[in-house]
């Protein structure tokens, strides 16, 4: 891991880093121009040496065209250093980003909510190798009320800036300049609020917290793989049998093959609500299938054939070729039936929940950024022989040293104090 860059030697640094009261000022394009984007081999050559001009960490962003495609590629790369400026990076016109890779190795990176942009960095060939700072997960860590990119730039540097682009189509082409107005400006605050959010961390002895949630999100953040991905269908809780489930799971994969290969998101060639409408009409035949009302919209009807032939195939499956209902429970019951099911642990988690409760009020932070309410079920459903083992399925689960340290203590009291004063034992 590269040395952290002391913020305080950074000459941009406001004078103060409480900025919340400041009067904002609406800012509708970059300060120093829009610039072009890099669409050639010799233009990322002139912006790999304009960044190895620059110095301190890289603020990067990136813009998918999520909803509009089935992919999550990006289709615009925005990077800004200090000393070097802003650039703008079409990564469809390139094999890869290998050159640009190169030049920023070892070099800490800036982002905003890194989780959504580390995977598709990664396809084009970006990967950090230093350290990761983000803005997002900082704010949450400092307690903040609004952690958007928009919100924290408004409220700690005093700038408000347009987001109506954030839900556009940025497989367009070309784009237009307001979009691109929009997208360098996602970096032209990084830095900024990069120092402001820092400083704040160090002051209130949250910055090592911090260090090892970007390390954790930098190592861990992937591509999701979901066991039955077709059961995340919206409207699901209408389909009562597993017949009508499987008519679900055979149209899903039917229309996520569509998608795929047309890189199109699934909802626009079929949506989820008429997925289940389908599994959930009773109709066993082609001739009534036709007859639902949806199937006569443009981008149903064009696949409408591929549809009602998925649902066939349900219908004539052979019983033990149906799906499950429900998925084997992998870890505890919901909380709601603890109670009956398991009242000693039922006590286990109202007395700890009251705990967190007043550490994370004393801390000035989410609750969840504690730790995962996953985790916090978990050993307290089947709790670990001792302290030790405590800690070690903390670790397994994914729990950071730092709140292995802070919650610790209350999941042993929980786990073990409160059974000690349950039972009058010393």
């Amino acid at each position: 891991m590269s040395e952290q860059i002391d913020p305080v030697q950074n000459s941009n640094e406001p004078e103060t880093s409480d900025t919340t009261e400041v009067e904002s000022v609406r800012i509708t394009e970059p300060q120093e121009g829009l610039p072009s984007i890099v669409s050639t081999q010799e233009e990322l050559s002139e912006l790999i040496a304009a960044i190895a001009r620059g110095s301190g960490p890289i603020a990067l962003d990136a813009e998918r065209a999520s909803g509009f495609k089935y992919s999550q590629r990006a289709y615009l790369i925005q990077l800004r250093r200090q000393g070097s400026g802003s650039h703008l990076i079409d990564p469809i016109l390139f094999p890869n980003l290998n050159p640009l890779q190169e030049a920023m190795d070892g070099v800490d990176w800036i982002l905003h909510a890194a989780s959504q942009d580390l995977v598709c960095l990664a396809e084009v060939g970006l990967v950090p190798t230093a350290n990761v700072f983000d803005t997002e997960l900082a704010g949450r860590l400092l307690g903040l009320p609004r952690v958007g990119l928009g919100p924290l730039i408004e409220t700690q540097l005093g700038y408000s800036l347009a987001k109506e682009h954030s839900a556009a189509d940025w497989s367009t082409r070309p784009l237009p300049e307001s979009w691109l107005n929009y997208a360098a400006l996602d970096v032209e605050f990084l830095i900024e609020l990069w120092n402001v959010l820092e400083l704040k961390l160090r002051e209130e002895g949250k910055y090592d917290w911090a260090i090892q949630e970007f390390e954790h999100v930098k190592i861990n953040t992937r591509p999701n793989e979901r066991v039955d991905p077709w059961r995340r269908t919206s409207g699901m809780h209408v389909i009562r049998n597993r017949r009508d489930l499987a008519v679900v799971r055979e149209v899903w994969y039917a229309r996520d093959e569509i998608a795929r290969e047309q890189d199109i998101a699934a909802g626009r060639i079929l949506s989820d609500s008429h997925i289940v409408t389908l599994a959930n009409s009773g109709l066993t035949k082609a001739s009534e299938l036709k007859t639902l009302s949806f199937m006569h919209l443009r981008n149903v009807k064009r696949h409408s054939e591929l549809w009602i032939s998925a649902a066939l195939k349900a219908h004539s499956l052979p019983e033990e070729e149906l799906p499950a209902l429900k998925l084997p429970v992998t870890g505890p019951p919901a909380p709601r039936s603890w109670e009956v099911r398991n009242p000693q642990a039922w006590r286990r988690l109202e007395f700890a929940r009251g705990q967190l409760s007043a550490l994370a009020d004393s801390k000035g932070l989410p609750v969840e950024n504690l730790m995962t309410p996953d985790t916090i079920r978990r050993v307290l459903w089947s709790p670990p022989d001792d302290a030790e083992m405590l800690r070690q399925s903390l670790a397994e689960f994914g729990a950071r040293p730092w709140q292995v340290e802070l919650v610790g203590p209350i999941l042993e009291a929980a786990l073990w104090g409160l059974a000690r004063s349950e039972t009058n034992e010393p």
